[in-house]
């Protein structure tokens, strides 16, 4: 977040901002996006990706369109967090920040740094440090709430390809929620729910056992996502 020019203070809301969460999964990693600033007072520190409000659009539009031009990623569900409004996190003036957070597939987005954003990549989030501003507390809320929303809902198989090992399920979670889990007790309890389709397939092209392959049974998954669960371990 820069300190707007006299021009570009006409157009937008001075006390009010977005910062977004995006979360992804890779290698086994979970992974947030952040962008480096190229100008302002935080040139050359990295952030979450957010911005300016124009006075014209919604907050809603306001954190799709920030995305996109500073990142290149467009077209994904955002939900809103809460604000941040500590009268101190922005040390230029008082300004609200409205969170925002979502999961996507990382391979499914070219990323490009844009606007005010030199550059843009991902992180793993237990190796995020130095953020700007409050950009720490707020990611610790966005994953606060990835951890309580998916004991509650299948929100994070949307990280996983089309085909994927129990393994790999099992370690999406133990990264989300940070924690290690129980092998046999996750297989039992995953398989109970219905929620896997097992193929007639196995992992390629691996140096251990070839392990089989599942996918997500859409019925089911679409009954989880409209009443929910409870996913306890």
């Amino acid at each position: 977040m820069n300190n707007p020019s006299p021009a570009e203070k006409a157009a937008i809301l001075e006390s009010i901002t977005i910062d977004c969460v995006i979360f992804g999964f890779k290698a086994g990693n979970l992974e947030v996006l952040l962008v480096r600033h190229g100008e302002g007072i935080s040139k050359d520190k990295w952030g979450l990706p957010g911005g300016w409000i124009y006075k014209t659009e919604s907050t809603d539009d306001a954190a799709n369109r920030l995305l996109l031009e500073l990142t290149g990623i467009k077209d994904i569900y955002l939900e809103q967090l809460r604000a941040f409004s500590d009268p101190d996190r922005f040390p230029l003036s008082r300004v609200i920040t409205i969170g925002y957070y979502a999961l996507i597939k990382e391979e499914d987005y070219d990323l490009k740094a844009g606007a005010t954003a030199a550059e843009v990549a991902w992180f793993k989030v237990s190796q995020v440090k130095d953020l700007i501003y409050d950009h720490a507390q707020i990611l610790e809320i966005g994953l606060k709430r990835l951890r309580r929303r998916i004991k509650q809902e299948p929100i994070g198989f949307n990280l996983l390809p089309q085909k994927f090992t129990l393994l790999q399920l099992m370690h999406l979670y133990e990264e989300i929620l940070g924690k290690e889990m129980d092998k046999p007790n996750f297989r039992r309890k995953i398989l109970k729910m219905n929620l896997l389709t097992p193929l007639n397939e196995k992992e390629k092209d691996v140096s251990h056992r070839a392990a089989k392959l599942y996918q997500f049974n859409p019925e089911t998954y679409q009954q989880l996502l409209e009443k929910g669960f409870n996913f306890e371990f």
